[in-house]
């Protein structure tokens, strides 16, 4: 289990002065919305602010320590406008919002 502090540790590391909210969306310590709040993200697009972090947590993935990583990396401006941004795919009430789980296929 990788837990919300170790996940909001190591963004830290790779986005040094960011704030970066980690939600543990079902208590397991495999699910986890994140919010990556910094302004040296100003200018570019949304995969270029995420690729360093997915990197750094893909072999976590295809292990199975974390099993789905909601990452929304934007500026404080966009923060302030956004809100909100909580997405759970497996959850009911207020952490459901609408959108897309897409399951991998298993490795073979």
């Amino acid at each position: 289990m990788a837990g919300a502090d170790w996940v909001g540790s190591e963004i830290k590391k790779l986005v040094p002065g960011a704030i970066v909210e980690v939600s543990d969306l079902h208590g397991t310590g495999d699910h986890f919305h994140v919010r990556v709040i910094s302004d040296s993200f100003d200018g570019m697009l949304p995969l270029e602010r995420q690729r360093p972090i997915l990197d750094f947590f893909m072999p976590h993935i295809k292990s199975g320590v974390v099993h789905a990583l909601d990452l929304k990396c934007m500026t404080e401006e966009q923060a302030k406008a956004a809100g909100n941004t909580v997405f759970d795919p497996h959850g009911e009430g207020e952490k459901q919002f609408m959108g897309i789980h897409i399951r991998r296929p298993k490795e073979k």
